[in-house]
């Protein structure tokens, strides 16, 4: 009997050192969320119809290179929304080949409608919309959230939010500068390299005046990105291809250097597909020049000395914490739409320094009257359900700093309902003890048969109330999920306390000496 006890007070002292040991020092081994630790809260939404824009415009020029290629005459190719464009001018001899063509480069996307005068509209298919639409916003989460571990942020959240599959929450714990933070989590950084067939323009109109007014087909007017880096200065244009040669896609690695004249600039590399395609590009189109565009804004532009493959550089006069900032979001890939705030919240440190404070009070509280009323109507019996307690909660904060989660103010309240939920469980123990004592049972005798006959009264309330926290972690995001965390380990916690902890107590001191009379 007396080996038996050993090894259980041996048992609860070595998960109380761990505990503790997990635990030590507070402030390095227990993880703050947001609204304790202060940062930014932003809800951001996911403009879904610009990646299906992005796919329609892509799959309509694809369909231009091959039926010139073809030699199929066509007329107009518009795009008349982010899911649809038209073909018109189909001649009827051409008809058989051009369908042919539409068929190879589209099928699978986009469904086609014939109209009167050779007309044919191209419309995407619904459940390719659906998918595009999904996976635009799963692309957008991965993006966002590696832009946000490279800032260093400790314990980010990014994460679904609301009910249209379309929003992302962003919490960004101990983040001080916000602006930063939101220009490069919201940059879209896509890149394209394209060639250039006319320019650089002091206006647009100018090139267009020389085209008819308009761009032709398969080129567009994009301008330089002096005015966004100079301020003041204005823009100059060039007539680009709208077909890039590569893009954002085709990089390995991206990272600040110097340019030539020893100003910061951003190198990338590319990977092996892409330097295969920059490669025969460049080689084809030595004498010409070349445009980097990132985000619609021309940075540089050069002429073509020589093949070039696997690298390249973007200067354009940046700072060099411009230059960083673009090499981090270029790594981290391109957004595949653009982002719109819905939400933006700024906690302040002092803010959650003084939740931190307020919370450690309550507890404190909270576990103080415990314990002043189970001294008072249980006596020396008290004492046992307040280590108990004690224990408990010192077990829970060493699972959530061994396991890395983060407590947040609603976990705070987690660990307020654990007091509650640790003095029920020694209520009900005690009550039993109680009828047990009633029957002139010997003490020894009460104590153990209090506990064995509550043991599955406890187990049964303590698993529902764990299968409740599982849904509430499951489906919560933010507050409840903080909530469900502190929950679900406090009632882990709680079982091993209540039962094996606050019987070996008991058994400790009936093992000492022969009690005849329980203060309960």
């Amino acid at each position: 009997m007396k080996t038996n006890l050993r090894w259980k007070l041996l048992s609860i002292v070595g998960i109380l050192a761990l505990a503790g040991w997990s635990v030590y020092p507070p402030e390095d081994k227990v993880r703050l969320g947001l609204d304790l630790k202060g940062g930014v809260h932003m809800v951001l939404r996911v403009q879904t119809d610009d990646a299906l824009r992005i796919e329609t415009e892509t799959s309509m020029e694809r369909v231009r290179e091959v039926l010139e290629v073809s030699n199929v005459n066509v007329g107009a190719m518009t795009v008349e929304s982010p899911m649809q464009f038209r073909i018109e001018g189909v001649t009827a001899d051409q008809d058989a080949e051009f369908r042919r063509i539409t068929d190879e480069q589209l099928d699978v996307v986009f469904s086609r409608v014939s109209g009167a005068g050779g007309e044919y509209a191209f419309a995407m298919r619904p459940n390719i919309v659906v998918s595009y639409r999904d996976e635009s916003v799963r692309q957008a989460l991965q993006t966002i959230e590696r832009r946000v571990n490279e800032l260093g942020v400790t314990e980010p959240i990014v994460a679904p939010h609301g009910v249209g599959g379309d929003q992302i929450l962003v919490q960004l714990p101990g983040v001080t500068d916000v602006d930063r933070a939101k220009e490069i989590i919201r940059s879209t950084a896509l890149l394209e390299i394209k060639l250039v067939e006319q320019g650089p323009a002091i206006s647009r109109e100018l090139l267009l005046q020389a085209n008819g007014g308009q761009a032709p087909d398969g080129m567009e007017v994009v301008s330089d990105a002096t005015e966004l880096l100079e301020g003041g200065v204005p823009p100059q244009f060039y007539m680009v291809r709208r077909v890039a040669a590569i893009t954002g896609r085709d990089l390995r690695t991206a990272r600040p250097t110097l340019d030539e004249n020893n100003l910061p600039a951003v190198s990338f590399t590319l990977n092996s597909e892409g330097a295969r395609k920059f490669g025969d590009f460049t080689g084809a189109n030595i004498g010409r020049l070349l445009a980097v565009i990132l985000d619609g804004r021309v940075y540089s532009a050069a002429t073509i000395q020589q093949r070039i493959t696997a690298d390249g550089r973007i200067s354009g006069g940046f700072t060099q914490q411009r230059a960083a900032d673009l090499g981090l979001v270029l790594r981290s890939g391109a957004l595949p739409a653009s982002l719109t705030y819905l939400e933006e919240r700024t906690v302040g440190p002092t803010l959650g320094a003084d939740s931190v404070r307020a919370g450690v009070l309550a507890s404190l509280t909270g576990l103080a009257l415990v314990a002043l009323f189970m001294l008072v109507y249980y006596k020396l019996a008290g004492i046992n359900a307040i280590l108990s307690v004690a224990l408990n909660l010192l077990i829970l904060l060493g699972f959530m700093a061994y396991l890395n989660a983060t407590l947040t103010l609603p976990g705070i309240a987690g660990f307020i309902l654990t007091i509650g939920m640790g003095v029920d469980s020694n209520v009900l123990i005690f009550e039993r003890i109680k009828e047990e004592l009633a029957t002139a049972k010997s003490v020894r005798l009460a104590v153990a048969a209090g506990f064995d006959r509550v043991f599955l009264t406890i187990l049964d309330t303590h698993v529902a109330s764990l299968i409740a926290a599982a849904f509430l972690f499951q489906f919560g995001t933010g507050p409840i999920r903080g909530f469900a965390t502190t929950l679900f380990f406090g009632l882990l916690s709680n079982v091993f306390t209540a039962v094996f902890v606050s019987r070996t107590l008991f058994e400790t001191v009936l093992a000492r000496r022969q009690v005849t009379r329980l203060s309960i």
